[in-house]
């Protein structure tokens, strides 16, 4: 049985200001926000009797249990009816366990040994085009102690609303703007191929491709300043794409990119780049029949080039906006490709299953050395 659902509302505004007016916030209200954003775009939008977390006076990299329980130290003591997150993914995914009862210690949330209920309503805006966070019942943190990412994905995460202000993504850095816009990408493909799209998903998944590739090819054949324009339609294609795997879910490329990002901090779009074709190459060989035949098919069309060499044609274009990397320039070590390997196979079991075809420990193995 296929299943497909839309959870938050999704609301989109022209300017920052407009959300403040809308939602008023103020007492009572939790709002995660780094002090820039607030500087540029909410200083004006958000009372001072609000509680402001700063999630980068606790965090540099990506999000930890440690950090989550940092904040919770310091806010623990404040009443709050809701919760504000405007951001990137860390935000948004930190933000989401503050609208649950319980939300530490945080690794036995993630275990599922704490009971796990909404009380407090949640508002997600993001401020990058990637991680479709927003419209999605994830969060996934570093957890220390195994060293790995982990993901908690409960229908309690989702947002009641999704708010979309492409005006704050109008100075979003060439960089943050490639890593997060290949992750949306990469979110549209996997939800492809997982065996639970729907032909309800994949519509989704087959926009935010044509969307997010038309851009590409605009902006390398104009450069980066070409993307300016296109941020509106980058934003959009992302929450399409958050939708789509948020229904079908994520695969062999996310887990096996996540010991990259939790050991080396490789940002996550990056590390998805770094894994991803050497994994449809690996599915193509196995069976090349099934989904992957439409899904290639349909990005040679978009491409204008044959379905043979659709992954060498997408590396070409991606190479313009974030040139890919072997592993070892990573700092990668032909030991750390054993305990990757390891890992992927004992505690990403949850990505996994969404594989296009399922994948052993000796090809999720040969895929790393593929990639070193």
């Amino acid at each position: 049985m296929k299943q497909f659902k839309i959870t938050p509302q999704i609301l989109e505004f022209d300017h920052c200001t407009e959300v403040g007016k809308h939602f008023g916030i103020g007492a009572g209200d939790l709002v995660f926000i780094s002090d820039r954003t607030y500087a540029q775009h909410f200083s004006g939008a958000i009372s001072d009797e609000a509680y402001r977390v700063n999630y980068r006076s606790y965090v540099t990299g990506e999000p930890t249990d440690v950090m989550v329980e940092a904040i919770y130290a310091d806010i623990k003591d404040y009443q709050y009816q809701r919760v504000f997150a405007i951001g990137g993914g860390t935000i948004l995914d930190v933000a989401k366990l503050f609208a649950l009862k319980n939300t530490v210690p945080v690794v036995d949330l993630f275990n599922k040994e704490l009971e796990i209920s909404k009380d407090k309503e949640l508002i997600l805006i993001p401020t990058t085009c990637g991680t479709g966070s927003e419209v999605t019942n994830i969060s996934i943190l570093e957890l220390t102690a195994i060293n790995s990412k982990f993901g908690l994905a409960v229908d309690e995460l989702y947002a009641d609303y999704a708010v979309l202000v492409p005006e704050l993504l109008s100075d979003l850095p060439m960089n943050v703007f490639a890593t997060s816009s290949i992750d949306a990408f990469i979110h549209a493909i996997e939800s492809y191929t997982s065996p639970k799209a729907s032909a309800f998903s994949q519509l989704y998944s087959k926009k935010a491709m044509e969307m997010i590739i038309s851009g590409y090819q605009t902006i390398a054949e104009k450069g980066p300043q070409a993307r300016t324009p296109l941020l509106g339609e980058m934003m959009i294609a992302s929450t399409f794409a958050g939708i789509a795997f948020g229904n079908a879910g994520c695969a062999a490329v996310h887990a096996m990119s996540y010991p990259l990002g939790a050991v080396y901090h490789v940002p996550h779009g990056e590390a998805n780049y770094a894994i991803f074709t050497a994994v449809y190459k690996t599915y193509q060989a196995l069976a090349p029949d099934g989904s992957i035949a439409e899904l290639n098919a349909f990005l040679a069309k978009q491409l204008g080039c044959d379905k043979t060499v659709v992954y060498q044609a997408l590396e070409t274009l991606l190479d313009h906006i974030l040139p890919k990397k072997a592993l070892r320039d990573y700092g990668v070590t032909q030991t750390d490709l054993e305990h990757f390997t390891e890992a992927v196979m004992t505690k990403q079991t949850r990505l996994m299953a969404n594989n296009y075809v399922p994948l052993n420990e000796d090809q999720v193995r040969a895929i790393y050395q593929q990639l070193y």
